[in-house]
């Protein structure tokens, strides 16, 4: 491409440690010397965009920082990779939009071991409607099942169900046949939740109350992306020899358990990480929402917003006033 200028957003941190966004016009010179320049068509904004947007998490780790932890585009010239200009390719996770720079940008230089193709059957809008939150959420599915939890196992229950990750989550699960009981905080998400799939709704109020080392087994399976006393009282309530796949700290990053139902039960706590997981594994996942994420999902996206929309979003998402997913149309 030429020299021409484009968009993005930038934050920068001011004298007195605040952080501050603005859209900027940039140059292909502008962008991070990495071998692989990408065309973005869409990113998403997620729970930790939100964070490092707002300034209200320690996300950030240069500066300045174009956030954006995922993406989809074309790419543009592969340098000496195995990419070649015109591939369809996906970004998620490798701390771009905390350590490297991220998605919010019309263009990006990144580095190949980053990128995956993108999957067949998969829209560019579509794999952003996924995103990071919807990998992170097939890799938790596939913990369970690795854990040995089988639809005829019991009810899994999934916290923080109408948010990205979760909503994803319920969607897998209900399609492979799981029953689902979806916690959320707001009675205006129950609706939403029962046409994801859910076949009960808990209060966020009541599963995230104090629990004792050990309740009356409920699950078979667990899905978290709260931590915290929520994620105490899932395992409190697991059954014999379930699994829980904890991938989020939107509660607390603290968990106030004991060793009782890892000893008693035989519970697996099985952490999740859609940032640095390999290749491999990443592929298999993104075939598989491919393939089993219920078409009627990958079509209804929540809302899709502009780049200029994103701070008022971000402030938003923080305050746990989004549902499902939103995507960043960057060519709009």
């Amino acid at each position: 491409m030429t020299d021409s200028t484009f968009k993005a957003l930038l934050l920068r941190q001011d004298d007195a440690g605040k952080t501050c966004s603005a859209i900027e016009q940039l140059t292909t010179a502008d962008l991070p010397d990495e071998q692989v320049l990408v065309r973005v068509e869409y990113s998403s904004l997620n729970y930790k965009d939100g964070l490092a947007v707002t300034g209200k998490g320690k996300i950030v780790l240069n500066w300045p920082m174009v956030p954006g932890i995922d993406l989809v585009g074309t790419v543009v010239d592969g340098g000496s990779s195995e990419y070649q200009a015109g591939d369809k390719v996906v970004l998620t996770g490798w701390s771009v939009g905390e350590k490297y720079w991220g998605g919010y940008s019309q263009y990006q230089r990144v580095r190949p071991e980053w990128l995956v193709p993108l999957a067949k059957g998969l829209t560019p809008l579509q794999s952003m409607a996924i995103g990071t939150a919807g990998l992170t959420a097939m890799l938790c599915v596939m913990a369970l099942e690795e854990g040995g939890v089988t639809p005829d196992s019991g009810t899994v229950v999934v916290s923080g169900a109408a948010g990205g990750v979760g909503s994803v989550a319920v969607a897998i699960l209900a399609n492979l046949g799981y029953k689902v009981a979806a916690i959320t905080g707001r009675e205006s998400t129950h609706a939403y939740l029962k046409e994801l799939g859910a076949s009960e709704i808990l209060s966020r109020e009541e599963m995230g109350a104090r629990s004792r080392p050990l309740e009356k087994s409920r699950w078979a399976g667990a899905v978290d992306a709260v931590g915290g006393e929520m994620l105490a009282r899932l395992l409190a309530e697991a059954d014999y020899g379930s699994t829980v796949a904890a991938c989020g700290l939107a509660g607390d990053y603290k968990l106030p358990t004991t060793v009782m139902p890892f000893i008693l039960r035989g519970v697996r706590l099985q952490g999740v990480d859609s940032v640095m997981c390999p290749a491999p594994r990443r592929n298999l996942a993104w075939n598989r929402l491919a393939k089993e994420l219920p078409q009627e999902m990958l079509n209804s996206i929540n809302q899709v917003v502009t780049l200029e929309q994103i701070p008022e979003q971000a402030e938003a998402i923080v305050k746990g006033q989004v549902q499902g997913r939103v995507v960043v149309d960057l060519q709009a």
